[in-house]
């Protein structure tokens, strides 16, 4: 279900996202560069049983439901903010 990518460990760092989506690969790369620990799960390549649960599990941080979908510790960050993600991560 989820993938994890070893880093630097910043606390709970979750990211769903979509495969297909160009944001979702952007916030992949900033992850990435910083190099920080993460996981995440690209929801649209999820069975359907294992969709429905991840969608609640997004709903309660992005009640819209929109991706990206970052959430470092229990701070949201909807849609791609790359000043946000390295303001909170670095």
């Amino acid at each position: 279900m989820k993938t994890h990518v070893d880093g630097n460990d910043k606390g709970n760092v979750m990211l769903y996202a979509l495969s297909t989506c160009v944001w979702c690969g952007r916030t992949k790369s900033v992850l990435s560069e910083i190099g920080v620990a993460y996981d995440y799960v690209d929801v649209d390549l999820l069975e359907p049983h294992e969709r429905r649960q991840v969608l609640l599990d997004i709903e309660k941080y992005n009640p819209a439901k929109t991706f990206p979908t970052l959430v470092i510790g229990s701070v949201p960050i909807r849609g791609f903010k790359e000043d946000q993600i390295r303001e909170l991560l670095t």
